[in-house]
């Protein structure tokens, strides 16, 4: 009867998969993404850091340990209950303590529990050992998105913002990729990626700024906590050149599912050209918050801050979706009284539903502003300048 049963739950498991494999590839085309998730993958995915192949190691060798132990023990149980089974003449003994027993199955688990414990401690220890860094990353978990710092080592002092790709939020918000549209790395495509060297070691620092998030990228064998107002590290060694994936790991709020980590691997010559571009790019958007804008060379600036950061959520056209709050008419938008906008991007609304927008410049979010109160129906010819945002944003 037990094999009967056994069979039956199999066949029901392997229909179960199949049929999932079979919904998933009528849904939409998708093959494996190197350095993130893979098609119907079972095991855990190829290791980049030595951390993380000391980690799969010790899941194999635990693994195998506990099923030799599980089969070894309920073997001999079930034997015996069925060798001596009471139809067979068989009848209970009558005896108490055997001080033999009793030393071999104290000592024997004693002894399985160290050689399991020794292993996995040594790789414990390395997983928290990030002295020496050669790179030191600050990652500021928001809702819902991560902020990049470097703060130690080439690159020190470049700071930049990573969201969710807007073109993979429509494509969510539309109820996924057409059918015919493979999308391997959907919902983990973001704007700004991590960028790193190879065979380098990474110290990342992590906190948040809201709720409790978390920085997991598998394939470094790294998860770490960032907790609002408390500062935890974790490091990883890349050895090989490539993109890898990861998500928020901490049920963070309603975003939580739209808040991807990508970590592109380069080799050094590319990482300090890299460093050289985005060192340009942030000299160039130093504003002067003192500067009087046009309302047209502020609108326009607006529209890009919009698209990258607003579109998502609001849509393009403005009218925004389910909880999400119209733009277009919204009457704090045409309030004359601008510090009302200006505080809700700063702080935020609703409980965290519409997050803040504190790491944006001043002139970013005066631009975004601008744009917001002349686009669409709203065509109020108001025009918020850098200086007021700058006034709002220390209250």
């Amino acid at each position: 009867m037990k094999m009967i049963w056994n069979k039956l739950t199999s066949l029901l498991s392997r229909a179960v998969v199949a049929t999932g494999a079979w919904a998933a590839t009528a849904a939409h085309a998708v093959n494996d993404l190197p350095g993130g998730p893979a098609v119907r993958q079972l095991n855990l995915g190829p290791a980049v850091t030595k951390i993380a192949e000391e980690q799969q190691w010790l899941h194999w060798f635990m693994l195998i340990v506990c099923t030799v132990i599980f089969v070894a023990v309920f073997g001999v149980m079930f034997y015996s209950i069925w060798k001596h089974r009471k139809s067979q003449g068989y009848k209970a003994a009558n005896f108490h303590e055997s001080v033999t027993v009793e030393i071999i199955w104290t000592i024997v688990p004693f002894v399985i529990v160290i050689l399991m414990a020794l292993p996995a401690t040594k790789v414990v220890v390395a997983m928290k050992d990030t002295s020496n860094a050669d790179l030191t990353i600050k990652a500021t978990g928001m809702q819902w998105k991560w902020g990049y710092d470097y703060i130690k080592g080439e690159g020190e002092g470049i700071g930049f913002v990573s969201t969710l790709d807007s073109s993979h939020r429509a494509m969510s918000n539309a109820g996924g990729p057409a059918k015919d549209q493979a999308v391997d790395d959907y919902l983990l495509k973001v704007d700004n990626a991590l960028v790193v060297p190879v065979n380098k070691k990474v110290r990342i620092i992590t906190t948040a700024n809201d709720v409790i998030h978390a920085f997991m990228v598998p394939a470094f064998g790294i998860k770490q906590d960032a907790i609002p107002g408390f500062v935890r590290d974790t490091w990883f060694r890349a050895e090989k050149i490539g993109s890898y994936y990861g998500q928020c790991a901490e049920l963070c709020g309603k975003e939580h599912a739209y808040m991807p980590i990508h970590v592109k691997v380069v080799s050094a010559e590319d990482y300090t050209a890299w460093v050289d571009a985005e060192r340009k790019k942030m000299a160039a958007k130093l504003d002067d918050p003192t500067k009087v804008w046009t309302l047209e060379d502020i609108t326009k600036r607006g529209e890009r801050v919009y698209a990258a950061n607003c579109a998502a959520c609001h849509q393009a056209n403005g009218k925004g979706a389910g909880p999400i709050k119209p733009l277009d008419g919204s009457a704090i938008v045409l309030d004359t009284d601008h510090t009302k906008q200006i505080a809700i991007l700063l702080n935020g609304a609703n409980n965290g539903a519409m997050p803040s927008w504190k790491q944006l410049s001043d002139t970013d979010l005066a631009a975004v502003a601008s744009y917001t109160k002349n686009n669409w129906s709203n065509k109020t010819g108001q025009l918020v300048q850098p200086a007021e945002v700058l006034a709002q944003r220390g209250k």
